[in-house]
Order: C-alpha cells, then sequence, then structure tokens
C-alpha cells in the first residue's frame, strides 16, 4: 500500500520554527499586493491553541487568504500553554495587529484578555469558541455533534459495545469538553444535550458500553503515550480507544504497537494526523473525524479583512459560521489525503 505522508511539510514548519523564542512559535507572512480597499494592507494574525502540525494546515489557509485579499498576515502557535497564548495576545494588541483570530485555550479564564484584545482589535475565534467573550463571531464546526460522530464510528467497530477509554490533551478547551461530551452521549445511547457533563472520572454506561474515564496530558506527548500504557496495564480486557486531538491517536497506535495490542484494541482517531491516516490505510484505525484547519485560517483571514473594510454581512446573526466536520475511514482516506496534499501544495 502506497504510503502517504505529510513528513517533508511538518518537519519544514519545525525548520522554519527552530529560531523561535522558547515560549512561542511564529511565522510572519507579508504580501506585496495591495487591500482591495487601497491604502495599507491590513494586519492580521491567527493564534492557535499549541504547536502541532494540524496547525501547519491552518497555516496553510492564513497564508492563501493573505494573498488573495492583499493582507498582511502572521500565524503564532504557542508552546507554553495558556501564559504563552497570553503573551503573544497582549503583543499583538500592543503592535497594533488590526484583526486576531484565536483558538483560545481556556476561554472560562480568559474572558479578560479576550475581551482586551475585541475592545482594541476586531476578534474572531476559530476552531474552540469562547462564548462568553466580546468575539465578533465563532468559525469551527459543531464539536458535540463531531463528538457524537465518533461515538457513531465507536459504535461501528465495536457493535456489542465493550470498555472505552478516552484521552485528551486537556478539557479546560471548549472543543475538547465539547467533543468529548458528544462522543460519551452518542455510545451510551442519550438524547443529544451539549449543556451535559461528565466528570473525568464518571463512568457512564449503556448501549453495552462502559466508559472508564477521561485521561489528560497537557500537550505532552510522553505523557499521552504513558496514559495509554498505564490503560493497558490496568484495563487489559479493553475494547476500544479514542484519542480526541490530533496527536493522541498516534500516541495510542505507538503504545499498542509496543504493547502487542495493535489491531485486538479498536481505535478512533480525530484530525488528520499522517499516522492517523496511515492507520486507517493500513487497517489498525477504523476511521477519523475531520475538521478543516485550511478553512479555519483562511475564513478567519477573509471575515477579518471584511469587517475591517467595513462590511460585517458575513457574520451570520448566531455568530456562528459552521465548517462541517466529516468521517473519515478506509472507502475515503486516500481521496482525503489527496486533496489535502494539494492544498498543502505537495
Amino acid at each position: 500500500m502506497k504510503r502517504f505522508t505529510l513528513s517533508l511539510i511538518v518537519v519544514a514548519a519545525l525548520v522554519s520554527f527552530a529560531g523561535c523564542k522558547p515560549s512561542e512559535t511564529k511565522t510572519d507572512s507579508s504580501t506585496s499586493s495591495t487591500p482591495k480597499t487601497g491604502g495599507k494592507p491590513h494586519k492580521i494574525a491567527f493564534v492557535s491553541n499549541g504547536v502541532d502540525p494540524f496547525w501547519v494546515i491552518c497555516q496553510k489557509g492564513v497564508e492563501a487568504a493573505g494573498k488573495e485579499f492583499g493582507v498582511d498576515v502572521a500565524f503564532q502557535m504557542p508552546s507554553e500553554g495558556i501564559t504563552s497564548q497570553k503573551r503573544i495576545l497582549e503583543d499583538l494588541v500592543t503592535k497594533g495587529t488590526d484583526g486576531i483570530a484565536v483558538s483560545p485555550i481556556d476561554p472560562a479564564n480568559q474572558t479578560d484578555i479576550l475581551n482586551l484584545v475585541a475592545e482594541r482589535s476586531k476578534l474572531v475565534t476559530a476552531d474552540s469558541d469562547a462564548p462568553d467573550s466580546k468575539r465578533l463571531v465563532y468559525i469551527g464546526m459543531s464539536n458535540y455533534e463531531a463528538g457524537r460522530m465518533a461515538g457513531q464510528l465507536m459504535k461501528e467497530v465495536l457493535p456489542n459495545g465493550g470498555k472505552v477509554m478516552i484521552f485528551v490533551g486537556r478539557l479546560e478547551q471548549d472543543n475538547a469538553k465539547l467533543r468529548r461530551q458528544g462522543f460519551i452521549d452518542e455510545l451510551v445511547g442519550r438524547k443529544p444535550d451539549p449543556t451535559r457533563y461528565d466528570p473525568p472520572t464518571a463512568q457512564p454506561i449503556g448501549n453495552g458500553f462502559t466508559i472508564l474515564g477521561t485521561l489528560t496530558d497537557q500537550f505532552d506527548r510522553a505523557k499521552a503515550k504513558a496514559n495509554v500504557e498505564d490503560t493497558l496495564a490496568k484495563y487489559p480486557d479493553i475494547s476500544g480507544m479514542i484519542g480526541l486531538f490530533a496527536y493522541n491517536p498516534p500516541a495510542i497506535l505507538e503504545a499498542l504497537k509496543q504493547s502487542n495490542k495493535m489491531g485486538k484494541v479498536k481505535v478512533i482517531g480525530f484530525d488528520e494526523n499522517e499516522s492517523t491516516l496511515q492507520g486507517i490505510v493500513d487497517g489498525v484505525v477504523h476511521g477519523t473525524v475531520v475538521q478543516n484547519p485550511y478553512e479555519y485560517g483562511y475564513q478567519s483571514v477573509k471575515v477579518l479583512n471584511e469587517v475591517l473594510n467595513g462590511d460585517s454581512s458575513s457574520i451570520p446573526e448566531s455568530k456562528y459560521i459552521e465548517i462541517a466536520a466529516r468521517k473519515i475511514r478506509a472507502d475515503n482516506v486516500a481521496e482525503f489525503w489527496k486533496q489535502l496534499n494539494e492544498r498543502l501544495g505537495k
């Protein structure tokens, strides 16, 4: 089977990031064209919630929109959590950035800094929302519904149920919290309710499934793998695992391989990490729910540029621009991967 890969893209991105401060990863992409309205180009920045190849795809969308609309764009990835993200946002505001898109790490505890950004710049959220802030609009998918889609994939591969563990980076993020709850509710047969919240230690039961719990790693890749290893040791009869952040499924696969459990424990992923997609090709991952990070970046710049030009017509009354999620399985993974590589310029 031909092996598709994003490795060259990721390596190139990491090389370009090597000279940055330890606290953040920064890429500035300026365009030479002028805004369609004439005058000085707007300055628009996108701030991710961490460092991951997922965000390299988003950066491509930001850069494409910057060139199309004649905007000076910057893309920054905080590598030290909420403190690093706050510092980046403050720095962008101080430098007079006209528009800022951000995926908030902990929206409940970032309202003050997000409102400061909204007062001094134009603010949108993407990928993960901060609904209590003064952001103009949220650009992304319904994470709760995407979680239910992941639950549907798990039910496909485990039609008789089983014991399942959830792995995720952190639960402070709005997207993580919602997609986890959607997954649980779908798996145990509950009616949809995005306001429901099961604590990480909860073990809901239903439809033949038992949720063993939720383990977080705070974006620590070694911890992500250790969580899987600990789970295998504690629950030798586990049936399924799901990783809700892009790097979680690869950590699951690595641990399963080293424990000789590959294929014995069913795996569902989230996002389009190359190891996850290759796992689908190889038959060791049943499926993954993918977002569209390229469009997150592109639409964020497009909307902010329009607002800065005095046009807010693209912002709906709901303050939500949906970029729909998709299920990727063996029957469509090759087509999806090809399209992804084309967008990345491969």
